[in-house]
Order: C-alpha cells, then sequence, then structure tokens
C-alpha cells in the first residue's frame, strides 16, 4: 500500500456547474477549473443543437428525481458537466458533489477509497480515513467510467446501494449513508455483462435512467458555439486582443468529425490560438489532419480511422504503440463476448499472443474457462 500522503483525499470544494441561463442554459462550465492537455474530460458543454437541446430537457426532468442515473457517450463528450448539471438542479444542490474516477483506482485501492478504512486496516493505513460515499454524503457521487471497477469492489458497490450504508475497511461497523449515485461509462455495459465482465444486478441498480450523450460530429450546431467560447476563454486567460475566425477555419471545424469530441476541439483551438499571426484563425492554424482538408473543400468524407489515428498522432500521448494496441485488443475481446478464438481470428493473431495480451490486461485474470 502507498503511504496516506500518496493517496488522493476527498476534496469538500467542489465547484458547481455555472450556466448562460439558470432555467435552459445555453453552456455548462466548471468555474475555476484550469484547463490541462492530459484531462480528457470535457471543460464545457453547449446546448445550441436540437440534439442537445433534447437532451438538456431531459436532464431537467430527471434532476428533482433521486433517482440513480447512467450517463453515456464517448470520451470528451461532457459526461462529468452533465453529472453536475444534475446534481445542480436537484434538492441536492447545496450538498457535496463528489466526482471519482474509477479507472484511476487500482484494483487493492478501490475499496478503500470508495468505503473508506479504519486505521491498521492494512499495511501503510497509519490513521482512519473516510471514504467517498462518506464525503458525499447528503449529497451526490459521480462514479466514472465505472466498467472499469473489478467484479469484487462491484459486489460490495452493489450492497452499499441496496442497504445504503457502507462498512469501512477493517471495521464491522455499517454506517449510514445518503447519497444520489450518478455514473459514467464511455464502454457498452451490456457487452461487458456478456463477457462476464459486470454484474447485472448493479447494472440494473444504476441504470435506473439513462442519458446519452451524442457525439460531437452527430451535433454540428454546438461546434461554433464551443469554439468560440474556448478561443474567447484563451484570449482572456492570455491576455491578448481579438481574434476570430476565418471562414476557412469554421467551414473546417463544421467537416472534421472531431473523434475526440470537446477535449479535442478546445485542444485544437488552444494550439492555433498560439500558433496564429494574424487577427483571425486560419485552417492551417487549426493544424487538423491533412485528410481533414479535403472535406473542407467539398471531397470525401475521411475515414473515421485515419482521422482518429491522425489525431493521436498529433497528441501528447506517451506509449502511443500500446495504448493503440490495448485498445484494440480490448474492444475486439468485448465485441467477441470475451471468447478467445473468436477475438484471435478477428485480429488474426495466434490465441497465444492473444493471450499475451489479454494477461497483460487483466482480461483473463482468474479465469479457468478460456473460449
Amino acid at each position: 500500500m502507498p503511504p496516506e500522503s500518496e493517496r488522493s483525499q476527498p476534496d469538500p470544494k467542489i465547484a458547481t456547474v455555472s450556466a448562460d441561463d439558470g432555467v435552459t442554459p445555453s453552456l455548462l462550465t466548471v468555474p475555476g477549473r484550469q484547463t490541462n492537455p492530459r484531462i480528457i474530460a470535457a471543460s464545457a458543454l453547449m446546448f445550441e443543437d436540437p440534439r442537445s437541446k433534447d437532451t438538456a430537457s431531459q436532464i431537467r426532468r430527471l434532476a428533482p428525481s433521486d433517482a440513480n442515473v447512467l450517463i453515456t457517450g464517448e470520451t470528451g463528450t461532457g459526461k462529468e458537466l452533465v453529472a453536475r448539471y444534475i446534481h445542480s438542479l436537484s434538492p441536492r444542490r447545496d450538498k457535496p458533489f463528489v466526482a471519482v474516477n474509477c479507472a484511476a483506482l487500482t484494483e487493492t485501492l478501490a475499496e478503500s477509497e470508495l468505503f473508506g478504512h479504519e486505521r491498521g486496516a492494512f499495511t501503510g493505513a497509519h490513521a482512519t480515513r473516510a471514504g467517498w460515499f462518506e464525503a458525499a454524503n447528503g449529497g451526490t457521487l459521480f462514479l466514472d467510467e465505472i466498467g472499469e471497477l473489478s467484479l469484487q469492489v462491484q459486489v460490495k458497490l452493489l450492497r452499499v446501494l441496496q442497504e445504503r450504508e457502507v462498512v469501512r475497511v477493517g471495521s464491522r461497523r455499517a454506517l449510514p449513508i445518503d447519497v444520489r449515485l450518478l455514473t459514467a461509462t464511455n464502454v457498452n455495459l451490456e457487452r461487458a455483462m456478456a463477457a462476464g465482465r459486470f454484474r447485472e444486478d448493479l447494472y440494473y441498480r444504476i441504470k435506473v435512467a439513462v442519458v446519452s450523450l451524442p457525439p460531437l460530429r452527430e451535433r454540428p450546431g454546438d461546434i461554433g458555439h464551443l469554439a468560440q467560447h474556448f478561443l474567447k476563454t484563451y484570449r482572456e486567460r492570455l491576455g491578448l486582443g481579438e481574434i476570430s475566425f476565418a471562414p476557412d477555419a469554421v467551414a473546417l471545424m463544421s467537416r472534421y468529425p472531431w473523434p475526440g469530441n470537446i477535449r479535442e476541439l478546445e485542444n485544437v483551438i488552444h494550439h492555433a490560438f498560439l500558433v496564429s499571426i494574424g487577427p483571425a484563425v486560419s485552417a492551417a492554424d487549426l493544424h487538423l489532419p491533412q485528410i481533414a482538408q479535403g472535406v473542407a473543400d467539398g471531397g470525401r468524407p475521411p475515414n473515421p480511422l485515419d482521422v482518429a489515428l491522425q489525431a493521436l498522432l498529433d497528441g501528447q500521448h506517451a506509449n502511443l504503440y500500446e495504448f493503440v494496441t490495448e485498445a484494440l485488443v480490448r474492444a475486439a475481446f468485448e465485441r467477441c463476448g470475451g471468447n478467445q478464438v473468436h477475438t484471435a481470428e478477428m485480429l488474426g493473431i495466434s490465441r497465444n499472443v492473444l493471450r499475451a495480451h489479454l494477461a497483460r490486461l487483466t482480461l483473463i485474470k482468474g479465469r479457468q474457462r478460456h473460449g
């Protein structure tokens, strides 16, 4: 176990959602959050496109209830902002909002982080510590990437939701909790259930209501407004003068498929603002993959895979080869329902090579049957 000082702690300073209009917002942001290119979460969300307006209407209907909500959507579509918006419209708005990224919790620490632990419960537990559920008591707990939790933690999470109480690691005393749970995922949990990686009973417990966020390419009416917001944000942050978008930049942004969604758009605008030397940001300043230029000129739409790969190559990604390989293996394994023979055939590799990948991803740890 790492020392207590190295472990993340519940932060009582939870930023709230701000909006242009408290009833029907067009823009949602988290005030005070510093932009970081390594963070893949969206920092702003727009409700101008018709599909986005439908989503906002659905959120307003769900928010006043106490129902658990599952928020689905691709990475960077604004799932945490939706969770914060739901909380801000609920009767719990004056209570804590706590956001936890389950993918950042190691399997050995996840239980302690979520439910807390007593002093001496394990090596390194030098003091009693409340978990995230206790930190969110009375308010809202948002579990992002919930599909990354191990089956063991899923069992204990289900019990907490059923009994509405937590038991810290190393304790036998149950502590009552009053928490509204919001969860998010960018993976197909139904496929994960079929592959035995997600519990069916937990799935239906967290899926009382569902909010599905469409990718940015499917809500084009939001792109221009978000681009203007980010341009204004960076202009004010750097204390520079007025700057606008040239017509060719507007045309390119409206046609580019944005595989990284809102986070990619923000990073592109940030970079364009830094390299632009004129009063207007041009298409060349956006530094989008060259295959996107033909689309802006009326050519054929780019291959989505090429666009995604170009975006990854242009970004700052450590160990890109491993990242892409692991993502491909994981997606194929999920698509094949956990069947190793079918997965190996789909990828065109031997079963032994596949098993090496799966073992490294801990997708077959403890399995007795291997498809």
